[in-house]
């Protein structure tokens, strides 16, 4: 391949990343149009990967196909450490990032193999506790804002540890937001804590099998909001540390505006996760109002 022809076909691939963060995560697509113009690239890419792992399983016809697609990444990373060529969009444009920024094949591995181990579960094999959750959304969330941070060349304890709990709070959030469309594949409540299911008297045996039912919607709402004040304890903890992260980490960590939105959205919604109006707009808001208040934040250097 030719310098002209790699040059063209960096561009589509990178124009690709930017379409599907648009149409897969349009939170998460609005908040990077906030970084600095020379971050964005390399953000998105990141994005685009997490998009394309995030819904491996969802979009599947059949769980096995979507563990072969995860399985096809993590060998994929290998191959771009290795600079190997990989004819696949987000996988070209992740590979320059890499080869340029000297992005650490840790999290994006971390990244991989929680949603492998994640696809690979039973449904009847619930997490116990919220602390499990937490796990699984730093390895999915938090490690594409340390990836950010670290293309951004920010290095910075305090900003990683600020992304760390806003990645912990997203996660939280986005599995509670999606329990609805879970329960409808025939996944139950898979998110839900065994522990905090129980607690809430969610938790039966039936034939061996340890499953959640929804008897009680007011149970489900006490669970739900057990799992919510989990997140909300993340998203002051990282704003804790707001006088102490660098100016520049700051639109790495805007994020945070849209977990906070989700998170006003459901307490709105009394916890309910099946009120309709937590889908609608962009994150249970309009998005005029979400816009003006991601844009707030930024002018504001908040998270």
């Amino acid at each position: 391949m030719n310098a002209a022809s790699r040059s063209s076909s960096l561009r589509s691939a990178f124009s690709y990343c930017v379409q599907q963060v648009r149409n897969y995560d349009y939170h998460h697509y609005l908040c990077l149009l906030e970084l600095p113009p020379k971050m964005r690239r390399a953000a998105f890419a990141l994005r685009a990967f997490n998009v394309e792992t995030a819904k491996a399983m969802d979009v599947a016809s059949d769980p096995k196909i979507g563990l072969m697609r995860l399985l096809w990444w993590q060998e994929a990373i290998d191959k771009m450490y290795m600079n190997k060529l990989i004819e696949q969009p987000i996988a070209l444009a992740l590979s320059s990032v890499i080869s340029e920024l000297k992005i650490s094949k840790s999290w994006l591995k971390r990244s991989v193999e929680a949603r492998i181990n994640d696809a690979q579960r039973e449904v009847s094999d619930l997490p116990e506790t919220i602390e499990e959750l937490e796990t699984y959304a730093e390895d999915t969330q938090s490690t594409v804002l340390y990836m950010t941070l670290q293309a951004g060349g920010i290095r910075s304890t305090t900003a990683d540890h600020a992304a760390s709990h806003i990645g912990k709070a997203i996660g939280l959030l986005l599995l509670l937001k999606s329990l609805p469309f879970h329960a409808s594949r025939g996944r139950q409540f898979a998110y839900m804590p065994s522990k905090v299911a129980s607690k809430h008297g969610l938790l039966v045996k039936q034939g061996g099998r340890t499953e959640i039912l929804l008897d009680s919607r007011e149970d489900l709402c006490n669970a739900v909001f057990d799992m919510a004040y989990a997140a909300n304890a993340h998203l002051q903890k990282a704003r804790e540390l707001a006088k102490s992260v660098p100016s520049e980490a700051i639109p790495v960590l805007v994020p945070a505006v849209p977990a906070q939105v989700l998170l006003d959205s459901l307490h709105r919604a009394r916890f309910d996760v099946f009120d309709p109006k937590l889908a609608r707009g962009v994150m249970g808001v309009s998005p005029l109002w979400f816009q003006m208040k991601l844009k707030w934040h930024s002018w504001m250097r908040k998270y």
